[in-house]
């Protein structure tokens, strides 16, 4: 099978571009969507479209026939890079409910100029199906144009069930649901100067609590295959920062050189940065954040802003004493002095549930918090917790 290298060249521009840029999450009437293309990157295609109509249309003085309410912005910069005389005419048509076409296509503001003889390019924010191109290439002929051309910002090979030529194309995309640049879901979403793509899998985020010896790093690595989430842990984040003297683990360290906690700021904005690289995860899970009601308050604004939210805190919950005898004999090969030591054991569990309990409060006015049995054997704990999650 022949692959078309433009179809290639497209994919790999806004692959570069998803890759080099910090990617966001938004969300529209309850959906999430991903950004997707960058507005310089369609910026460079509508700048190649119009060399392309220029060089066909010079000299000549062609009708722009856009379609609304889609094409509106496309049409504004291909317009403005047009170096001769034309006219500009709307249509409005739509064939979309919500994320998908209806497969009718509804004409709400009607052709109305007088085309006949006239050369017209048609503007179009995006092709899938073709229904829109087969009902506007009828009323070119029933107008009796001299010759039209289409040109669409965006084009979905894989959906295109027509055989009327696309004469110019901006971009080739998968098909997926889009919204930004003037495409829009349920009305909301024109006015985004980049591309988004919907969501498909609703994140799945957790807050996983557990006091010492509970077996939360255990679960938290199975809990990670099974959802395909990315764990989080605050110190592995705060090693990695510190290690590699990035901005913030060097702003880190400078707090912790002078003997100071770390601002609240420096960590979110640590995790912020973590989570922005893995914006295709089904979610996350945070391990030892947050620890105060300030630090819960912040990640929730995180990831609002990235259009999600922490979906449940999820507590293990194991006797105190078989902590302490698990801990004892964790310490026997773990060469952790505060393994060793019950004293500590019993100061460091006292310590989880003061911290625990601010935060437990504040989730259960949520909804969100789930206290699991910690005791049993390990795929029976993973079942429980799996059970949680799973309602979620």
């Amino acid at each position: 099978m022949l692959v078309n290298p433009i179809f290639i060249y497209n994919m790999y521009i806004w692959h570069l571009a998803r890759t080099t840029a910090k990617l966001t999450m938004i969300t529209l009437n309850g959906l999430q969507f991903q950004e997707y293309i960058s507005e310089a990157t369609l910026l460079k295609a509508i700048d190649e479209v119009a060399t392309q109509i220029n060089s066909d249309f010079k000299g000549k003085e062609p009708v722009f026939l856009v379609v609304l309410n889609g094409a509106y912005k496309f049409a504004t910069e291909l317009f403005s890079r047009f170096e001769g005389d034309c006219e500009i005419e709307f249509i409005k048509m739509s064939s979309y409910d919500g994320t998908s076409s209806t497969g009718q296509v509804q004409t709400h503001i009607p052709l109305e100029a007088d085309l006949e003889e006239r050369e017209v390019v048609i503007v179009e924010d995006i092709v899938d199906s073709g229904n829109t191109i087969e009902k506007i290439t009828q009323m070119m002929v029933q107008a009796g144009v001299n010759k039209y051309r289409i040109a669409s910002l965006f084009y979905k090979p894989e959906a295109y069930t027509k055989e009327y030529k696309i004469h110019y194309v901006g971009l080739e995309i998968p098909n997926d649901f889009i919204v930004g640049y003037g495409l829009d879901y349920n009305g909301l979403g024109r006015n985004l100067n980049a591309i988004y793509k919907l969501k498909t899998t609703k994140m799945t985020n957790l807050v996983l609590f557990g006091p010492p010896g509970a077996g939360k790093g255990t679960q938290a690595s199975f809990l990670k295959e099974k959802y395909n989430l990315v764990h989080i842990s605050t110190g592995d984040v705060f090693r990695y920062n510190i290690k590699n003297a990035t901005e913030l683990g060097t702003l880190a360290k400078s707090y912790i050189d002078k003997g100071q906690l770390v601002p609240d700021s420096v960590t979110i904005d640590m995790l912020s940065a973590t989570v922005d690289e893995t914006p295709d995860a089904n979610g996350f899970i945070f391990d030892g954040f947050p620890r105060t009601t300030a630090q819960a308050e912040a990640l929730d604004k995180l990831l609002a802003e990235k259009g999600t939210e922490v979906s449940a805190m999820i507590a293990l919950e194991v006797d105190d004493e078989i902590l302490v005898k698990r801990l004892l004999e964790r310490g026997k090969t773990s060469g952790r002095k505060d393994d060793a030591d019950e004293t500590v054991i019993r100061n460091r569990i006292k310590v989880y549930y003061d911290e625990t309990a601010i935060l437990k409060g504040y989730y259960q006015k949520q909804d969100k918090y789930f206290g699991v049995d910690g005791v049993g054997e390990i795929n029976e704990i993973t079942t429980r917790l799996s059970s949680v999650i799973d309602k979620l």
